[in-house]
């Protein structure tokens, strides 16, 4: 079946006349209006427009002037402004929001020949570990619909998985592309903070968010990166460097490469068979001639609370926009200013929104900010330091993406605890603004499980690297949900 095939395989069958864009993008637009999507995973479907995209890349190819992407079909987390599209950001305050401009990456992919066929469901303004937090409800996990997707790109992973789109955008606050996608059995790759431009992206933590693709394979991830990294002069974050072609470097053996297993990831809160997954997958590396050897993160235990003074800080700054005067949800008949301001915000904004904005505001505050947010970015320093310690003696790191498979709608909704330490193990490679992905690496029962792997600065070619030799022995990257998902 098309959606089945990867990237390359989708290329390779368009460049041979197999089919033409127009056909493939109705196979996917059809899956859209199926069953399939049943897993709630797009806001918004943009059929009309995918299909003029569509024609444009057959008249193209026609003519010899094919792109890198020419004629796949994607789909973008509902945080990345479509020009003439809904851009909600999975928010009832931005629900009519129409964006005037494309954001960077949105552009660099229509350039390049992709078919954009909607929009995908996310946690409200990326804020969350289950897509459980949406104003349009959650999605649902195509390998079983009881469970979650992962947050806060869980349409994006689960629309790849289920084979509603070859590929898609997602956004990595704290482990946002690579949760959902250790939950949903994809490839998702978190770069190097700066490496894509972040403007025309709705906001949550600016010092933290960065974009990223979602892909079944690490091969597809190189081309999908090539296209979306390079600097913008539009970004002040974004680096100001060269870009290289990944897919050139992807067949490069991995014998002798340096893995650091970090001590601190295969603690008590890991699973037992996802850790014992993990390692059967340290086996299959280590068979291909890496080096394998323990490393201590000690800063590690303090990732999650300083992320959660950080981000809610600069999530309080952000959001402090949507007031109901310029753009978005406004609420009827205000009495005056301040009546308008506060029940815009309290009707438009979901709970752990409004829990993470108060939180950032108290942090902010006079009197608390040395003691609360100063602390947490000298915490943060401490984190990258110890990063770089590491790196002095490996060249990357191996971990679990998550310390669980999957776990049911609802399960965790009242232990936020429990819910944040869902991303213990990605959230410290944000804090450093380290590159890192995930990849699938079992099935733990019936649900997927994914290994992370965590490289330096700039180091996105060999993380791809040695995922794709990973897969090229491995099957798990092949695997495709049960019809129906499994109770």
């Amino acid at each position: 079946m098309l959606h089945e095939r990867t990237i390359t395989e989708l290329r390779l069958g368009l460049e041979n006349g197999e089919f033409s864009a127009e056909e493939l993008t109705r196979h996917y637009l059809s899956r859209l209006e199926g069953p399939s999507q049943d897993i709630n995973a797009f806001i918004t479907v943009t059929g009309n427009i995918a299909l003029e995209r569509a024609k444009k890349s057959d008249i193209d190819r026609s003519k010899g002037h094919a792109g890198p992407l020419s004629g796949i079909p994607i789909a973008h987390k509902d945080v990345f402004c479509t020009r003439g599209v809904r851009t909600s950001a999975g928010s009832l305050i931005l629900d009519k929001f129409i964006a005037p401009y494309s954001a960077t990456v949105v552009e660099k992919l229509e350039q390049a020949g992709a078919v954009m066929l909607g929009k995908t469901n996310q946690d409200e303004f990326a804020m969350g570990s289950s897509n459980e937090n949406s104003h349009y409800g959650p999605v649902l996990n195509p390998w079983d619909r009881t469970r979650v997707p992962g947050g806060s790109s869980g349409g994006s992973a689960a629309a790849v998985a289920a084979g509603l789109c070859a590929a898609s955008t997602g956004t990595d606050t704290g482990g946002s592309i690579r949760q959902p996608s250790s939950f949903c059995g994809v490839t998702g790759i978190k770069p190097t903070y700066g490496r894509i431009s972040r403007w025309g992206i709705i906001a949550y933590a600016s010092s933290l968010d960065q974009a990223g693709p979602i892909t079944q394979t690490a091969e597809d991830a190189a081309l999908m990166l090539e296209v979306m990294a390079g600097h913008d002069p539009k970004d002040s974050t974004s680096i100001a460097a060269g870009v290289p072609r990944y897919t050139d470097s992807l067949a490069n053996p991995i014998k002798g490469l340096r893995i650091g297993l970090c001590q601190e990831y295969f603690d008590e809160g890991l699973d037992a068979t996802t850790g014992k997954l993990i390692m059967e997958a340290v086996a299959v590396l280590e068979s291909q001639g890496a080096v394998i050897s323990e490393v201590s993160l000690s800063t590690t235990r303090y990732a999650v609370p300083a992320y959660y003074v950080i981000a809610p800080a600069e999530c309080s700054a952000n959001l402090s926009r949507y007031d109901g005067v310029r753009f978005g949800h406004r609420c009827e008949n205000p009495k005056d200013l301040d009546d308008l301001y506060k029940r815009t915000r309290s009707e438009a904004f979901g709970n752990e929104v409004k829990q993470r904005i108060l939180v950032g505001a108290f942090a902010l505050s006079t009197g608390y900010y040395d003691a609360y947010y100063r602390k947490a970015q000298q915490v943060r320093r401490l984190i990258r330091n110890d990063f770089q310690e590491a790196f002095k003696t490996v060249d990357l790191l191996l971990s679990p993406t998550a310390p669980t498979p999957a776990f049911r709608i609802g399960e965790k909704s009242d232990d936020q605890v429990a819910m944040y330490l869902q991303d213990i193990y990605t959230i410290s490679s944000n804090l450093a603004g380290l590159p890192a992905i995930s990849i699938p690496a079992g099935i733990h029962g019936h649900l997927p499980t994914g290994l992370q792997l965590i490289g330096n600065y700039l180091d996105e070619a060999r993380l791809l690297n040695v995922a794709h030799q990973y897969q090229l022995q491995t099957n798990w990257h092949k695997l495709s949900p049960p019809a129906g998902g499994t109770a």
